[in-house]
């Protein structure tokens, strides 16, 4: 049994071995172009809403249906997607979602009238919701250790994607219009689809579907680009090395799973046994609670963003939308959109300073904390200056939370549901950024900034109360493959 154990390693201990290189260089740069394609198409919506209202007349209903169908169409594609990856691979969910995101994003710039746009939107957000798939994608390449950090890395082309299409729309929307805009938009996803052929699949996947050969491939790729070696011994499932070291009193044929039955086992799974799995009593409670917290990240993020336009124009003072100049009112837009992303950056700064020495929950809590203390002045009207200090210490501690959100996620569920987990997770974020704006902002307009704030207030408590009741620190742990290695983290 020693000797087993001593000539076998994990993928885990294999990264470790080969280290962060060349090869996930391009794992991370692949993956964040993915990142930055879904942060340009979402910030477009701050712009293409408005142009679109002007050019063909529309209510003010009717401008609101361009938003909220990609945030429905992403509610759609999050959870799609995430059970397509967990069956058949990472590469063929984020090739899909790649494919709808280019091709939609593309044809709604010649999109004849409302129906078709809304239309060809809808599927964009659909494509978009793919996005949780990239993400497990990368961390599955990367070495305990060192995830977290790395992790925050990649989170950095979420805001260089929110400053690169805040620059091309202030560039573009004055002198070539909104079509050109969606055009734009749309070539990120196009080189994911370029370049996807060099991409390889999760070598941890292929392992955990008892496609070890497959698996061993790719390590030996990474260790060829790399410089390195891999570890002496044959390549196991964590699931085979962890019941070597408890020696678990069962049949042989039942302690050591085979790659023909973990295969078979693999291909049953439907979409259905996948949410059962989610809801079963070793992920149920990481699962409702993981759900609380995307939907208050989404929920706060979205607002700050909308309330740092609201509480800084004549709307806070309750004057009738007509009231205000129409081109000057755009052109600010262009300006505070662009300035007030550059906010993201501490937040990015701040979580790798803390992910890793404090913990993904210790720091999640006390951002949640710092964002709530920097929001109750706002109960309040304050100055112009001072409103816009503490909106933008918020955003600053909310985008540090969800940096760190989409870390602790993927590291909470197994690989055999991970990508389905964060996608489901995801989803029910999609709604806190769906409502957001139809409570929160509709109380700013409506003079109520008072329960305005007391309502994201309530959300970023309870936020910081599931962060807490979280089962377990993920921080230097392993990932896991199968639900017999969970068990053993709680």
């Amino acid at each position: 049994m020693e000797d087993e154990r001593k000539s076998s390693y994990t993928v885990d201990e294999a990264l470790i071995a080969l280290g962060f290189g060349k090869f996930q260089v391009f794992v991370l740069i692949y993956a964040g172009i993915g990142w930055v394609s879904e942060a340009m198409e979402m910030m477009l919506l701050s712009f293409v809403g408005s142009a679109v209202q002007s050019a063909w007349g529309l209510s003010s209903h009717e401008e609101s249906l361009i938003t909220s169908i990609v945030f429905a169409g992403m509610l759609v594609g999050a959870y799609s997607w995430g059970i397509v990856s967990d069956i058949y691979g990472r590469r063929k969910g984020f090739f899909i979602t790649a494919t709808v995101t280019a091709g939609a994003g593309f044809l709604s710039a010649f999109s004849p009238n409302l129906t078709s746009l809304v239309i060809l939107r809808g599927l964009v957000g659909v494509g978009l919701g793919g996005g949780p798939v990239l993400s497990s994608w990368f961390l599955e390449f990367i070495q305990a250790p060192e995830r977290g950090t790395w992790m925050v890395v990649f989170s950095a082309f979420w805001t260089l994607g929110t400053i690169l299409e805040a620059s091309i729309a202030w560039f573009v929307m004055p002198r070539l219009g909104w079509r050109w805009l969606l055009a734009v938009s749309a070539l990120p996803s196009s080189l994911l689809l370029l370049f996807y052929k060099m991409t390889p699949e999760s070598p941890r996947y292929l392992c955990m579907r008892g496609r070890k050969s497959d698996a061993l491939a790719i390590l030996e790729k990474i260790a060829r680009v790399n410089g390195r070696k891999l570890p002496l011994g044959v390549l196991v499932s964590d699931n085979h090395q962890i019941e070597l070291e408890e020696k678990l009193d069962f049949s042989e044929d039942t302690k050591l799973i085979t790659s023909a039955r973990e295969n078979d086992i693999g291909s049953e799974k439907s979409g259905v046994s996948l949410l059962m799995m989610l809801v079963s009593p070793e992920l149920v409670r990481s699962t409702l609670l993981l759900w609380m917290v995307f939907f208050g990240n989404a929920f706060t993020y979205y607002g700050l963003v909308l309330l740092t336009t609201e509480l800084n124009s004549k709307n806070n003072r309750c004057t009738a939308p007509e009231e205000l100049p129409s081109g000057n009112h755009r052109d600010v837009s262009y300006k505070d959109v662009f300035i007030t992303s550059f906010a993201e950056f501490p937040g990015l700064v701040l979580s790798a300073a803390t992910v890793d020495k404090l913990g993904r929950k210790n720091s999640m809590a006390a951002m949640f904390l710092v964002c709530f203390i920097f929001l109750l002045p706002l109960v309040f009207h304050q100055p112009q200056s001072l409103t816009t200090g503490l909106l933008f210490g918020a955003r600053i501690c909310i985008t540090g939370t969800f940096t760190i959100l989409y870390i602790y996620a993927p590291e909470l569920y197994p690989t055999s549901v991970r990508t389905t987990g964060v996608g489901v997770a995801s989803s029910v974020g999609r709604i806190g950024g769906m409502v957001c704006p139809l409570v929160a902002v509709s109380l700013i307009h409506g003079c109520h900034q008072t329960i305005a704030i007391f309502l994201f207030e309530a959300i970023i408590f309870l936020s910081g109360i599931c962060v807490w009741l979280f089962p377990f620190e993920t921080s230097g742990l392993q990932l896991t493959n199968h639900f017999s290695s969970s068990k053993a983290l709680f």
